[in-house]
């Protein structure tokens, strides 16, 4: 992915609108969630989505934090939990895993981050949460002071 960067800036000289394109534009969707989210094993499960105008040749960052991915039965073997990032078609766009092993349960953070470009116009991303099992009770605890994020900023041009 080429990255082009913009310039240095001298006093005196004129700021032009090409520069000030090669800015970031900052954040351009977000989306909340405060209720617990009970994991199940199909992949489907939506947990949060965003839908904003995406600009062509445009690097975007999109990342999905949940505060607290709990497994609270665990008795035996391995659970795994999976966040994944997809396009409204549920092409997969990044996923990241956690684990909790045998006879530990307990609660991690969990961040799954992609960047790259999409065609211009109107462009959906879709957060989707499953687990391996569902004997161990595996869910995005949520909360209003804790709530699951998901963030799409556009970071400048690719």
């Amino acid at each position: 992915m080429a990255i082009a960067p913009n310039t240095t800036f001298v006093s005196g000289a004129i700021l032009t609108a090409a520069q000030q394109n090669a800015f970031g534009f900052s954040t351009v969707a977000m989306s909340q969630a405060t209720a617990n989210y009970a994991l199940t094993t199909s992949i489907a499960t939506t947990g949060l989505s965003v839908t904003f105008t995406a600009i062509a040749s445009r690097n975007y960052k999109i990342s999905w934090y949940e505060p607290q991915c709990q497994i609270t039965n665990l008795v035996s073997g391995t659970t795994t939990m999976q966040l994944r990032v997809t396009n409204a078609a549920g092409t997969l766009l990044q996923n990241s895993f956690a684990r909790n092993y045998a006879a530990v349960s307990g609660t991690s953070q969990m961040l799954c981050m992609y960047v790259g470009t999409f065609a211009a116009g109107s462009t959906t991303i879709v957060g989707c949460a499953s687990t391996s099992s569902l004997s161990d009770a595996p869910a995005l605890g949520r909360q209003a002071t804790a709530p699951g994020i998901l963030v799409v900023e556009d970071i400048g041009p690719a």
